[in-house]
């Protein structure tokens, strides 16, 4: 496996492999490698022939310094655990590579119609930010596939219209979310969980699939269900920002009796740690 930090040495290697034909598969991260993240380099084995992990914390998606400051750097650890999964390259871009003229003088890509829903509504520019640095990436890697967990569903739906929109030479493939023992999702964030929010957690995934049981059931009154949802998870002390059941393909508000194929998104504060969680709803 090797590391690189320069796009001479990223194009180099990847512009032999296609010398020999054969097909390079992506995985974007911020590192901090998890089970999930591995799962997506696994998931990337199965598809190519060829696998790149980028590892950039990426700061044009933070719109709060202090958890950009906060998120975790395990460079090191991170590398072992790829080699250990038979990675073959390791891109470890600074700042200055991703950004050489500074992120106030970087062309900015903004996908129409996320901004106003879900994360977009709390997190002013993430969108922006993660829509400008995995365009970059895909250009810089040129891969030909590119996995992205469907644990940050809203991201997966983003790259995807991002994709589409400007014609990029790119299959983006969603892996599914990789949960622990309880159903929590796994994620970074995680290990910033106290003991006893560590119990609370796995709460948001019973919520949930809770939500999923009773409209695959056949409820007359979602804005209720989705309330009394939402009042369960304040009293095991989360902090809701949305609980919200959408159309799957699109993410527009689902209507119950015309559209089957939905997605149940939450996203709620355990003390200072934001979790999200997401899973499918099918009524077909």
């Amino acid at each position: 496996m090797q590391v690189v930090d320069n796009l001479v040495a990223l194009r180099t290697r990847v512009k032999n492999w296609r010398q020999q034909n054969e097909i390079v598969a992506f995985v974007p991260t911020m590192g901090n490698l998890h089970d999930g993240h591995l799962s997506l380099v696994q998931k990337a084995h199965e598809l190519a022939d060829r696998i790149v992990v980028s590892i950039f914390v990426n700061p044009l998606q933070f719109n709060d310094k202090s958890d950009l400051t906060a998120y975790p750097r395990t460079l090191t650890d991170d590398i072992k655990l790829l080699s250990e999964l038979d990675c073959d390259l390791v891109f470890t871009p600074s700042d200055e590579v991703m950004y050489p003229e500074g992120m106030d003088k970087q062309t900015s890509i903004h996908v129409p119609g996320m901004e106003d829903k879900l994360c977009g509504l709390g997190r002013p520019g993430h969108f922006d930010g993660v829509a400008t640095v995995v365009t970059k990436l895909f250009n810089m890697v040129q891969p030909d596939i590119a996995v992205f967990g469907e644990k940050d569903y809203q991201q997966l739906m983003l790259i995807k219209k991002l994709v589409q929109d400007l014609n990029l030479a790119v299959d983006i493939v969603g892996a599914p979310t990789r949960r622990d023992e309880t159903g929590l999702a796994l994620s970074s964030r995680n290990n910033l969980l106290t003991e006893k929010q560590r119990v609370q957690a796995p709460l948001l995934h019973e919520q949930i699939l809770l939500l999923k049981t009773s409209i695959e059931n056949g409820i007359d009154e979602l804005d209720v269900a989705i309330s009394d949802a939402q009042d369960q998870l304040k009293q095991a002390g989360f902090e809701p920002e949305y609980l919200d059941v959408r159309r799957e393909s699109d993410l527009a508000l689902a209507q119950l009796g015309q559209d089957t194929a939905l997605r149940i998104l939450v996203a709620a504060r355990l003390g200072n740690v934001r979790l999200i969680d997401n899973i499918a709803c099918n009524l077909a």
